[in-house]
């Protein structure tokens, strides 16, 4: 039954990755054709929701992402925590350099504009000011402000550093929980820590049931003039921890197929 689970899912998603790289051969073609620069985050928004389906995923979301542009914060549990968030919404990534090395999700990560760091290059400032110019373009960013996946049972503490590029760009945080359950608990094979590698962590994902994956979107935070950066981060990742807390408990409904639900949250 495994066998039969991953050969299956792999060769959806092969073929999906085939139409994938298509469409961005195409855009490419545009571009060229006309000497414009097409914006690829509506498109990447497609393919990562495309690439949750043929990965099977069971997708269960509460609030509604802000129409930005617009700063989002998420713990950060796992490689998939990609194309599951930016399926959602259109946005842009910050990551990891080793990230856009991955095959498949390095890819797609490329092709959805991906502001790429390598950590400790000391060049955080560096990635402030690309994060403020994205969100000056009117285009939302999502940063991973604990810098480092987790076992996706807690939520470390939020570096602050960030944060300003927000107040920069003049935009709000919301903050987002993600979380992975299987059989009502938290998900052992989700996390994606330690010295594991991508191609035998996805095997490993593949071959197992579906994976129940919930997401919560928050009400945004506003920054004014004089914000206390550390103690907005602090605020940003308790709530992110009583979400991931929510998810746990098995809150969210229950989605019938793969894919998304969305109750409206209010905007503070």
């Amino acid at each position: 039954m495994e066998l039969i689970r991953l050969t299956t899912r792999l060769a959806l998603f092969s073929g999906f990755l085939a139409l994938t790289a298509t469409l961005a051969a195409t855009l490419l073609v545009l571009e060229t054709l006309f000497r414009c620069h097409i914006n690829r985050a509506p498109f990447a928004r497609i393919c990562f929701s495309g690439a949750s389906r043929c990965l099977g995923f069971r997708i269960s979301a509460k609030g509604i992402p802000d129409n930005g542009p617009v700063l989002y914060v998420s713990n950060h549990i796992s490689w998939s925590d990609i194309p599951v968030l930016g399926g959602m919404v259109p946005l842009h990534f910050l990551s990891k350099a080793e990230v856009g090395r991955w095959p498949i999700i390095g890819w797609l990560a490329n092709q959805a504009g991906t502001l790429f760091i390598q950590r400790g290059s000391g060049k955080a400032g560096l990635a402030r000011r690309e994060i403020a110019n994205t969100l000056g373009q009117g285009r939302s960013v999502l940063v991973f402000p604990e810098g480092t996946t987790t076992a996706g049972v807690t939520v470390l503490p939020f570096h602050s550093r960030l944060l300003q590029a927000a107040a920069d760009a003049g935009v709000d945080i919301q903050p987002i929980s993600i979380g992975y359950l299987r059989n009502g608990h938290p998900d052992h094979l989700a996390p994606f820590i330690g010295d594991d590698e991508f191609q035998h962590h996805l095997v490993r994902m593949l071959r197992q049931p579906a994976v129940e994956v919930g997401v919560i979107a928050h009400p945004v935070v506003s920054l004014r003039e004089g914000s206390d950066l550390s103690e907005i981060a602090r605020g940003l990742q308790k709530t992110v921890q009583d979400g991931l807390w929510e998810i746990q408990a098995g809150r969210l409904s229950k989605p019938e197929t793969t894919g998304q639900t969305a109750i409206a949250s209010p905007k503070v």
